[in-house]
């Protein structure tokens, strides 16, 4: 199942690229999800997701198997199974980064597969599900980057290094 998603963000592209490449960074601002591990380019943890009456929890693994910085675009590849054994999920997330002024326009493209009783449902359910996740990461994602661009705006200078006297290095001070 293919669906589409796309946000923008109030920071030039190289900055949101940074960040959104960050998994650890960005995984707390999806909804559900929880990163428990990073091993090597691997990164694990459980998602849990509610479609219709059903609650679904996976756990699993993604890792990026594409990541173009020229191009600022990523694909990130993501397995999990439910921890209650009642199916699996896999996914192929694309995400594409476009310079808009000082914004970025970023489009998402899930290439979805999934077995077990969420697959009951059909595209739409999926794709609203999709599309609410969604905007919950986006602004998530634009409380991280407000947080951020505070922190770093009002960080205070560095102060000055007192100079130090010869009897501070005597031991007499």
């Amino acid at each position: 199942m293919d669906l589409s998603n796309e946000f923008t963000v109030d920071v030039p592209i190289d900055r949101a690229w940074e960040i959104l490449t960050d998994v650890e960074t960005i995984a707390p601002c999806l909804p559900g999800a929880q990163l428990q591990e990073v091993e090597g380019e691997e990164y694990r943890g459980i998602v849990k997701v509610k479609v219709g009456p059903i609650t679904a929890q996976y756990k699993g693994a993604a890792t990026f198997v594409e990541k173009d910085d020229v191009n600022k675009k990523a694909v990130l590849k993501a397995d999990g199974r439910d921890t209650r054994g009642a199916g699996n999920a896999s996914a192929f997330i694309t995400a594409q980064l476009t310079s808009v002024g000082d914004r970025t326009k970023v489009e998402v493209k899930t290439d979805l597969t999934v077995t077990g009783k969420v697959a009951q449902f059909g595209r739409g359910v999926m794709a609203d599900v999709s599309a609410k996740l969604m905007g919950q990461f986006a602004d998530n994602l634009e409380k991280l980057l407000e947080e951020d661009n505070a922190a770093t705006s009002s960080a205070p200078a560095p102060a000055e290094a007192a100079p130090v006297t010869s009897s501070e290095v005597a031991g007499e001070a």
